[in-house]
């Protein structure tokens, strides 16, 4: 996992979330700093934590200028299982098919597992990757961290 360059275009992307519908990564530009937490599996016990810990902290972390889009290979209804059984109220976003290519684009895919890597990255409002930390699949982000990484993109 060497990662992408920081200062770098981010590779943009189109996702579909738990309800099916299309997110695109530059239609954050000129707009929003955008979270991008890359998790290897819903339902997970560390996967849950964190999800659930973005949503008890939603209103930090999603505001007029900063978005947060949590990404797994789980498939859209997957996720929508885990959003609505967690009250996750943020995009999930399935890169089921083709399988892995955006995590891959990112450089984080975990080709024995067939999942990300536990791996986040802060694109700033040019699109342009300004910060990135990759965690052990057994160990939690810190989100204070994230906070501060995803509120300096936009100051």
């Amino acid at each position: 996992m060497t990662g992408l360059t920081l200062g770098a275009p981010a590779p943009d992307f189109t996702l579909r979330d738990q309800f099916g519908q299309d997110v695109t990564l530059s239609s954050y530009r000129g707009v929003k700093a955008v979270l991008l937490l890359f998790y290897p599996f819903a339902f997970s016990g560390v996967c849950t934590g964190e999800m659930s810990m973005i949503r008890d902290r939603l209103d930090e972390f999603m505001t007029f200028d900063t978005e947060v889009l949590g990404i797994s290979c789980d498939p859209v209804y997957a996720l929508r299982a885990f959003a609505d059984a967690e009250g996750l109220n943020f995009p999930l976003l399935s890169d089921f098919w083709p399988h892995g290519e955006v995590t891959r684009a990112f450089d984080v895919f975990d080709a024995a597992k067939g999942a990300p890597y536990r791996s986040s990255y802060v694109v700033d409002r040019d699109g342009v990757l300004r910060w990135a930390v990759h965690n052990a699949n057994a160990e939690s982000r810190d989100l204070d961290q994230h906070l501060e990484q995803l509120r300096s993109a936009v100051a």
